[in-house]
Formats: C-alpha cells, sequence, structure tokens
C-alpha cells in the first residue's frame, strides 16, 4: 500500500495529539469492521474552535486523518467546521488508498460528533444542520 509524503508526515508526526487539558466537547465514533477509534476534543468560544486536539486507536491513516482534520478546522467556526467533508481531508492529504478511505469518513464524523456535542450541552443542537446520530453520514457500519 502506497502513502503520501503529507499520509505520512502527519502519521509520523500527528498534530494536536492527545487530550485536551481545557474542552467543553468531545466527540467519539469508530468503525466496528477495521477497530479504529476516533475521539476528538474541542474547546469552543464565542462559537470558535479555538483549540482541538484528538486520540485515535487504529492504522496511519486513522492517524493522519485525524490529526488533518483537527488541523484544518482549528480557528474555524462552528458553522465552517460542520463543513468539513472526508474528501475534503482526503485532498488535504494528497490522497489516500481506497480501502483507506474510511478513515477520513470516521475524521469527519468524530469532528461533528464533538460540534454536536457542544451543541447539545449549549441547548443549541437545533440551530445547525447536524445529523443528530452522531454527526454520522449514515452510510456507515456504526450500530445506531
Amino acid at each position: 500500500m502506497q502513502y503520501t509524503r503529507k499520509v505520512m508526515d502527519h502519521f509520523s508526526n500527528p498534530r494536536n495529539v492527545g487530550e485536551l487539558k481545557k474542552y467543553n466537547a468531545v466527540g467519539e465514533v469508530g468503525n466496528a469492521k477495521c477497530g479504529d477509534i476516533m475521539r476528538m476534543y474541542l474547546y469552543i468560544e464565542d462559537d470558535i474552535i479555538k483549540d482541538i486536539s484528538f486520540k485515535t486507536f487504529g492504522c496511519g491513516a486513522a492517524i493522519a486523518t485525524s490529526s488533518m482534520a483537527t488541523e484544518m478546522i482549528k480557528g474555524k467556526s462552528i458553522k465552517e467546521a460542520l463543513q468539513l467533508t472526508n474528501k475534503a481531508v482526503v485532498e488535504a492529504l494528497e490522497g489516500l488508498p481506497p480501502v483507506k478511505l474510511h478513515c477520513s469518513v470516521l475524521a469527519e464524523e468524530a469532528v461533528k460528533a464533538a460540534i454536536l456535542d457542544y451543541l447539545k450541552k449549549t441547548g443549541r443542537e437545533d440551530e445547525f444542520e447536524v445529523d443528530k446520530c452522531k454527526g454520522c453520514c449514515k452510510a456507515c457500519d456504526h450500530a445506531h
């Protein structure tokens, strides 16, 4: 399996890894077929993602997509972050092998699950268009 330099860089040197000391939202998703589990931690203030981190149990592609997703939405508004797609993560990493595309879906879902957690905690889940299934795309294999 061939990975791009960007994938290898984000796998070898993941950005924003670990649990934030101060966070007000967390989202966790997983894929039972491959065993990948992603947890995203967000610190949101005035609807801006001020800080973000992740903990991922999984393959190199899962770690790389988690890392890239955090980089892509850090400093963004909730509205902007909700527009993150797995396709955008793959493009930012300059590609993934087809068998690893599910990792980019998990990264998107983890971000949206964390945002949904924040919106629920603040009583604002109806203000934004977020799938109530942890941000899930509904095309996955998760037990809902």
